[in-house]
């Protein structure tokens, strides 16, 4: 395998408003491949690389189309990729041993830090609970608690709390977002919900921060 300055390669950034629902009625983000504790990597036999590659020209030969449904045709193409890579994913990996409390421990805060940054004030956390936690890495909010505590020494709440305020103030002070729009954006309905969760964390109100 070729290594060294002169390697290139394709990439493709999409949100997942530009996905349709597939008409099986299984959402992509469903799908293992997005999956915490997934495997994003994946190292491409020949074919393999040919077949991707094969795919993302065409997509870059739709983009300057002037065709009026490019970008549905752009949608098929990711898709595609998206599916591809998921006949990929392995049935087995051998990793080393991890204990469960390890590995819920792992996932957490995998699924935790896939919710940041936040890099638009339209964006929000869809995940803002230690039940919402739980829910999506199916296992009992209790089983949670516990794995937690014993690995870290802190809550599910506590931890995300804490990422909550780190981000919290990096957008206060590398942003221009008023104060409404970031509470929107970390999970919070009402700005005074949000400034009094900040001024119990840090002592200082969001304003204060701020300036």
């Amino acid at each position: 395998m070729p290594t060294g300055e002169g390697l290139s390669g394709n990439f493709c950034i999409f949100t997942d408003a530009f996905l349709i629902k597939s008409k099986s009625g299984v959402e992509l983000d469903e799908l293992p491949i997005f999956q915490a504790g997934g495997f994003p990597v994946f190292q491409l036999e020949d074919d393999q690389a040919k077949d991707i590659l094969l795919i993302f020209n065409k997509m870059k030969q739709e983009i300057v189309s002037n065709y009026a449904f490019k970008y549905d045709l752009l949608r098929t193409y990711v898709i595609e990729l998206i599916h591809y890579g998921q006949k990929l994913q392995p049935a087995t990996v051998s990793q080393p041993a991890q204990t469960a409390t390890t590995r819920v421990s792992s996932l957490f805060v995998e699924l935790l830090e896939r919710q940041f940054p936040i890099e638009s004030p339209n964006q929000k956390l869809s995940l803002r609970s230690a039940k919402d936690y739980a829910e999506r890495l199916s296992i009992h909010i209790n089983h949670l608690n516990k794995a937690l505590k014993e690995s870290t020494g802190k809550t599910t709440t506590d931890m995300i709390s804490n990422r909550i305020i780190q981000e919290a103030k990096l957008l206060l002070k590398q942003t221009d977002w008023n104060i409404s729009e970031i509470a929107y954006s970390l999970g919070f309905e009402e700005v005074a919900h949000f400034s009094n969760f900040f001024k119990k964390q840090t002592s200082f109100t969001p304003v204060a921060f701020r300036s």
